[in-house]
């Protein structure tokens, strides 16, 4: 086991073959090793993280970071032999019915807006509060909701402007459901229409704990849960209305949480948004785990059957990289999976909820000290 790591108590304390990991012989996992480089870059250089993990920088993790940027794999087959090499996978067993854990996933919405209010758009996206030691305090691993909370108020009470003059508007969406699953996903692309396009990045929180509106409308509203994924939510909020006072607007309130983000220009179209590390995410590449677990760069081996290339279920089994965080992401063996961007990516992860095994690969003890 690795000097200085608390392993969570459903890891299993002794190494797994690779050979057992079913899938794993062919997998790409060069396409993998890529975006392991995007995080071990992060690491390397000590750049801060945006929401910042259980240990930032993991001196057992640089180690193998150092070594895969100064020897770069360059093809499936040494980047294999680099994981193999470098790694040991530890099964997670969480204590469960089913003894599975349990994955959604997540993608960046690309939606229209505008700088400056308009009849066409009506809904705000607020940037960060004026006090960023507030927001700082926010991401602490311990005690963030409580202390957080008494700081900035819920979801309602800011729609109703109880952050007027300090959370100003960055851009203007088409309406209030738009504005609410941006939050959700926690970033976007906007295509202005003053022509630009922009990226909104997470920049905070306001402390208060997520809460899933569709799981409430399974359990409430006996809605099946086949529907009640992202377009079943759309629609139903939509057809239920948005106004003061109405079903729709009424059920997003429920979720007390709410996200404040930064502004950017969209300088590379073809890179993901940034995520928890800091860094940008690479669809079906890219896993938001918990931060108060997992080190941020740490490879995740999921198998899952999930429908993530149709809407019918097919075998998942890829490699991925932890290198984003969620409020709603708790348990060593719960993950969210980044899809990628724009409505097809959307469509797909809007369906996700379902049981995975899970297995993390642990640098080795290179030095032996253990």
């Amino acid at each position: 086991m690795i000097p200085g790591f608390l392993t969570p108590p459903e890891m299993s304390q002794d190494a797994a073959s690779f050979a057992a990991l079913e899938g794993f012989d062919g997998e790409d996992c060069h396409d993998a090793f890529r975006a392991f480089l995007v995080s071990c870059k992060a690491i390397v250089e000590n750049e801060p993280a945006l929401r910042p993990a259980a240990d930032p920088a993991p001196s057992f993790l640089k180690t193998v970071c150092s070594k895969a940027l100064a020897e770069p794999a360059a093809n499936a087959r040494e980047a294999r032999q680099f994981f193999e090499t470098f790694f040991e996978p530890h099964r997670i067993r969480p204590k469960t019915a089913s003894g599975a854990g349990f994955v959604t996933a997540y993608y960046e919405p690309i939606v229209e807006g505008s700088l400056t209010q308009h009849p066409d758009f009506t809904a705000p996206i607020l940037g960060r509060p004026d006090s960023r030691t507030d927001l700082r305090q926010s991401e602490s691993l311990a005690g963030a909701a409580a202390p957080f909370s008494e700081l900035y108020p819920d979801r309602a009470a800011i729609e109703a402007g109880a952050l007027e003059g300090r959370a100003k508007p960055l851009v203007w969406l088409k309406d209030k459901v738009e504005a609410f699953f941006i939050h959700v996903q926690g970033s976007a692309r906007v295509k202005l229409r003053e022509g630009a396009e922009v990226r909104l990045t997470y920049a905070g929180r306001n402390g208060h704990p997520y809460t899933s509106i569709g799981r409430i409308l399974v359990v409430e509203h006996n809605i099946p849960p086949e529907k009640a994924g992202l377009t079943g939510l759309k629609e139903w909020i939509r057809a239920q209305g948005q106004g003061p006072g109405e079903a729709g607007a009424a059920l997003m309130l429920r979720n007390k949480s709410y996200i404040f983000f930064a502004l950017t220009e969209v300088s590379r179209p073809k890179e993901g948004p940034i995520g928890g590390q800091g860094v940008s995410l690479t669809a079906f590449r890219s896993i938001a785990l918990d931060r108060a677990i997992w080190p941020y760069g740490l490879p995740m081996w999921i198998d899952a059957e999930i429908p993530w290339q149709s809407p019918a279920p097919s075998k998942f089994r890829r490699l991925m990289i932890g290198q984003d965080t969620g409020s709603a992401i708790v348990g060593a063996a719960r993950g969210d999976l980044f899809f990628g961007s724009g409505e097809a990516a959307g469509a797909l992860a809007g369906a996700i909820r379902h049981r995975a095994d899970f297995t993390v690969l642990l640098p080795r003890d290179l030095d032996g000290s253990s």
